[in-house]
């Protein structure tokens, strides 16, 4: 579905990513993982093509690599971490921008935004909502609907949950992924939170310095890895849990 062939960022002269090969197959959801300034939004970015790399070549959907950005991004789904809403719109304006670009039919429009509010857990009568009337996590559901809403087959997701509290990302990122499941999508999200990346994702790529330092499944990655960074991330949720376990004995036993 997507595939990077020695894709190479820098700037000012400094590398931030590459030269970097990594495929993701239809119906993958991967995440970017790594700290401030591994490359993983500028990767994202360069998928498409936000940012335009300085070398290699980056293939979607076996599509060519000198399509029109334009064309290009009416096939992929991205999601913000600050999402994004057009704050004078309402939330169904905000959900029907895709398809009013793409020229679709103004009943065919009506009917794709109610099943999309829908599809992400928000009233029908939330159409006619300003953006600044709802919740954080109200928010992010119209992004992710407004990113779904023309169709694509590849949704893309910088950081989406980051900025919500924390029993608010967990419900958001479970209903994400089970619609990635019932759509059958490819998603790739970034993120830096271990935990988020092994829980929701089938595949996680860690990435420092714009190289990749891990690529499998997360139990693999979690039972042990050989590169020194890759274990320090991975020791976070384990520590973490003995902690909690910890505190939930000594609980019991006081």
């Amino acid at each position: 579905m997507i595939q990077l062939r020695g894709v190479a960022k820098s700037y000012a002269g400094r590398p931030v990513v590459g030269p970097l090969d990594l495929t993701i197959e239809a119906g993958e959801f991967v995440a970017l993982l790594g700290g401030s300034g591994s490359g993983k939004t500028t990767t994202l970015k360069m998928i498409n093509r936000l940012i335009t790399p300085d070398a290699g070549e980056i293939v979607v959907e076996g599509g060519a690599a000198g399509e029109s950005a334009d064309h290009l991004r009416r096939r992929i789904g991205y999601v913000f971490q600050e999402i994004g809403l057009f704050p004078h719109m309402t939330v169904g304006e905000n959900i029907a921008c895709g398809p009013r670009l793409a020229r679709w039919e103004k009943a065919r429009i009506a009917a794709r935004t109610a099943d999309l509010l829908s599809l992400v857990d928000l009233p029908a009568e939330s159409s006619s909502r300003m953006p600044g009337a709802l919740s954080g996590g109200q928010r992010q559901r119209v992004g992710v609907a407004r990113a779904l809403a023309a169709g694509p087959a590849i949704m893309l997701m910088d950081e989406p949950f980051g900025a919500l509290d924390p029993i608010t990302r967990d419900a958001l990122g479970r209903d994400y992924r089970a619609l990635h499941e019932r759509l059958g999508l490819t998603t790739v999200m970034v993120t830096h939170d271990v935990l988020e990346a092994l829980l929701l994702a089938d595949r996680v790529v860690v990435l420092g310095a714009g190289a990749i330092l891990a690529d499998g499944p997360p139990g693999d990655l979690i039972a042990g890895h050989p590169d020194p960074a890759v274990q320090a991330l991975m020791e976070t949720p384990r520590r973490q849990a003995r902690r909690v376990e910890a505190l939930r004995a000594g609980s019991a036993h006081g």
